[in-house]
């Protein structure tokens, strides 16, 4: 019953190149998209390409609880995507896939995330809570997109990027 599968669509001003290279930078995520990202750390690089990098993290949507989990790339497509396996309080597998630019100058970036949700908190409320969990998602998927295309501007040198919206709720139910 704490099985999610969530499609997400951005369509983002910007090259499948910088794309890319901003999404796999997972050190930077705390500073562009910090309304969900609390804590990233590195704890294995993997090879050219990223295939093997280890990564553990910490973050939050909306509603006041944080999540700690881990991923690894597990394949890499440079510059049309790459993939995720989850462990943690999310155990799944995610698929980021950046389409090519279209005449107006945009991408489609589609993330397919289809996880368990472990933290006990979400797994043992989903099936009354399902709706409320899956709106958190869609919000900081939504924050997600904002932040990825300012953090493109920013990345750009253009004048007068906004700031990216900060964490709220900083939660601390276990």
């Amino acid at each position: 019953m704490s099985n999610y599968h969530f499609i997400t669509n951005w369509s983002l001003k910007g090259r499948p190149e910088e794309i890319y290279r901003i999404l796999e930078d997972v050190e930077r995520l705390c500073e562009w998209w910090p309304s969900v990202y609390l804590k990233v750390t590195v704890t294995k690089p993997g090879a050219a390409g990223g295939v093997g990098k280890e990564v553990e993290l910490l973050t939050k949507g909306w509603l006041p609880y944080l999540l700690k989990w881990k991923f690894k790339v597990i394949e890499s497509h440079f510059p049309t995507g790459f993939s995720i396996e989850a462990m943690g309080d999310f155990v799944g597998k995610g698929i980021w896939t950046i389409g090519d630019v279209n005449e107006k100058g945009y991408c489609n970036v589609k993330y397919d995330w289809n996880i368990r949700a472990d933290k006990k908190l979400i797994r043992h409320l989903s099936w009354l809570l399902r709706p409320i969990f899956s709106a958190n998602h869609h919000w900081a998927m939504r924050k997600g997109g904002e932040s990825l295309a300012l953090e493109l501007r920013r990345r750009r040198m253009e004048q007068n990027v906004p700031e990216p919206s900060k964490a709220i709720f900083v939660g601390t139910l276990k």
